[in-house]
Parts: structure tokens; C-alpha cells; sequence
């Protein structure tokens, strides 16, 4: 294979892979409106992750977090990207639903991202 060919080949690769991340990511905090996440939350997140954030156990018997903990919210592990692929994409295996998927949009889901973010900021 030429170097030209190799080039190709990984120009298609980035683009592919730039294009899957933009669908899952954006890779900055969210700029969402903490108020309008707050009426999202109260219908469609409360079930399962109280109406304080506490946490507890899902519907399908998982245990949820607590976006309470100032700590663990703080970790990088629980960035706004993951509370993005979360969100948007859902966790089947724990029960998570993907919001996406059931009408909610990007902008919606900014918005609930900075809502969440509300649970642990400092008072």
C-alpha cells in the first residue's frame, strides 16, 4: 500500500470516528438552563433518581447514584460528557433509558445535565 493509500484510509477513519463522537459527546460542560432541566427531571428522571437526586433503586432494581455527593460528582469520571452518554444513549444493562430515543432533545438534555449539576453544587 502506498503512503497515499494509508492516508486514505485513515483520513476516512478520523471522520468516521469524529462523526460517532459528535453523536455521543461534545467534550464541554454543558451550557444548559438549570430551571427548564428541573421540569424535565420532575417528569421523566424522578422514578428512579428521587426528585432530591438521592438516588435509590430503578424500577428494574438497580441501584441509582447520588448526584448529591459533592465528591463524587467532582470525580472527572462523572463529567458532563458521561451524564451527556448517559442521557442520551442510555446504560440497557442498568436499566437507564436512552432519552434520545424517547423524544428528548440535545438542547433538553443540556438542560437537565445543568439541573443535575444543581444537586452538588455548593450551597
Amino acid at each position: 500500500m502506498t503512503s497515499r493509500g494509508a492516508l486514505k484510509i485513515l483520513a476516512i477513519g478520523l471522520i468516521a470516528f469524529s462523526t460517532l463522537q459528535g453523536i455521543r459527546a461534545s467534550a464541554e460542560p454543558s451550557k444548559g438552563i438549570a430551571a427548564k432541566g428541573k421540569k424535565i427531571f420532575a417528569g421523566k428522571c424522578v422514578p428512579c433518581h428521587k426528585a432530591d437526586g438521592s438516588g435509590g433503586v430503578r424500577l428494574t432494581g438497580n441501584p441509582t447514584p447520588s448526584w448529591r455527593d459533592p465528591k463524587r460528582m467532582s470525580d472527572p469520571k462523572y463529567n458532563d460528557d458521561y451524564l451527556r452518554d448517559c442521557i442520551t444513549i442510555g446504560k440497557p444493562k442498568s436499566g437507564m433509558v436512552a432519552w434520545s430515543k424517547q423524544g428528548v432533545k440535545p438542547a433538553e438534555i443540556e438542560d437537565l445535565i445543568a439541573y443535575i449539576r444543581t444537586f452538588s453544587a455548593k450551597k
